[in-house]
């Protein structure tokens, strides 16, 4: 599939200019390696025991997840509570110039009989959802300053996560104690159009980002890019989702939390590697020329998660960020935004060598980043190597 939507880009697009190049020749042995450990996976998977074959290969992550599963399966129940949407409430920010599209697209779902506020005015009386759409620069100070009222009404937040507006706000609802099984949160799958894009100066409907990228060996669809819903009102996010158009996949809290931190990785790696570079680059042709930039970052970052943060990303993650780019990255920008380098940048555990190596790249070379904090880089590598690429051959004649 990627080999194939890799050509029908070449055909149609013209590769930017590179900025500098990471090394090949690690990059080529990671890949070799990772094709081996793809082998032995699949060797390995044909002595597995039918009753799991049955399962489709169900991964526990840790005890709290089996907990979740227990829990579930006591209630009786063949699938996730799922409640109707109704009239709700978003909270957007004070500040006029802070208003993200993320308000207007979650109105814009709605029946038009949602209630747009700003944490500092009283909430209506009623059982509804609380969508949080301040932008996450501005998410820990709105924690902080809740007055009594909405603290009594913290369980019904919904708290967004991915794409360039959001980011990962993880690391700030987890110092409050908000990382739980029962808080809703939504990973972003649809398009957040800006302001005045659509006819008569409104913003224009948001439209699904799902992938579909084949089925699996027991012919499942397989999805990419997808919104995700966990908590509370997943079922309220989904059923307003579902009646326009747009896929969402309600899911426990851990499996939730793994697609979250699968779209963090999408939105650092694709942004950083394509910002570098001399013209202006979209994800498309990041995924397209740039492919194993990309891949080294990622698994960079993937180990970091894992040993970190004990997340272990969903099998299959590179080909489903890949097919997104590949599918719907076309015109999608690689930017790089000083307010938003500590919501999806800065919140990968580990030391991320090769991600502070481009982001000090950004802010030396292309004058990027200059407000961020960008960790520095060992001194030994401060000088990175600068082949240029164009197309499939790099400037010294490497395919």
């Amino acid at each position: 599939m990627r080999t194939l939507l890799g050509i029908a880009a070449l055909m149609v697009s013209s590769p930017p200019t590179a900025g500098f190049h990471y090394p090949v020749s690690s990059a080529r042995g990671n890949t070799r390696q990772r094709t081996f450990s793809a082998q032995s996976v699949a060797s390995s998977y044909s002595t597995v025991s039918f009753s799991r074959m049955v399962l489709g290969m169900a991964t526990w992550s840790n005890g709290q997840a089996i907990r979740e599963y227990q829990d579930f399966l006591a209630t009786g129940k063949s699938e996730l509570d799922k409640e109707d949407d109704r009239p709700s409430v978003i909270v957007r920010s004070s500040n006029p110039a802070s208003i993200t599209p993320l308000t207007d697209a979650i109105f814009a779902l709605g029946n038009g009989d949602d209630v747009v506020v700003t944490p500092n005015e009283a909430l209506p009386v009623g059982k509804y959802p609380i969508y949080i759409t301040v932008p996450p620069y501005e998410l820990r100070e709105f924690i902080q300053n809740l007055s009594d009222e909405w603290k009594a009404r913290a369980e019904d937040f919904v708290f967004f996560s991915g794409t360039k507006f959001c980011g990962v706000v993880e690391p700030i609802l987890r110092d409050f104690g908000m990382c739980r099984d029962t808080m809703s949160q939504v990973v972003v799958g649809f398009t957040l159009p800006p302001p005045g894009s659509g006819l008569g100066g409104v913003a224009r409907m948001p439209e699904d980002m799902a992938c579909n990228i084949g089925t699996d060996a027991y012919g499942e669809e397989k999805w990419a890019g997808e919104t995700q819903s966990c908590g509370k009102w997943n079922g309220a996010v989904a059923s307003r989702l579902d009646r326009n158009g747009i896929r969402c996949k309600s899911t426990f809290y851990r499996e939730w939390r793994r697609a979250m931190w699968e779209r963090a990785l999408y939105d650092a790696v694709w942004n950083v590697v394509g910002a570098v570079r001399e013209d202006e680059t979209d994800h498309l042709q990041v995924a397209t020329y740039f492919e194993m930039e990309a891949s080294d970052m990622m698994w960079e970052l993937v180990n970091g998660l894992r040993g970190g943060l004990a997340v272990t990303l969903i099998y299959g993650f590179e080909d489903r960020l890949f097919s997104f780019a590949e599918m719907r990255g076309k015109g999608e920008p690689c930017e790089l935004r000083d307010e938003m380098f500590d919501h999806i940048l800065n919140v990968f555990p580990g030391k991320s060598r090769m991600l502070w190596e481009y982001c000090n790249y950004a802010k030396d070379k292309k004058g990027l980043l200059q407000r961020s904090n960008v960790p520095p880089v060992p001194s030994e590598l401060s000088e990175l190597p600068s082949p240029t690429r164009q197309g499939n051959m790099r400037a010294d004649g490497v395919i």
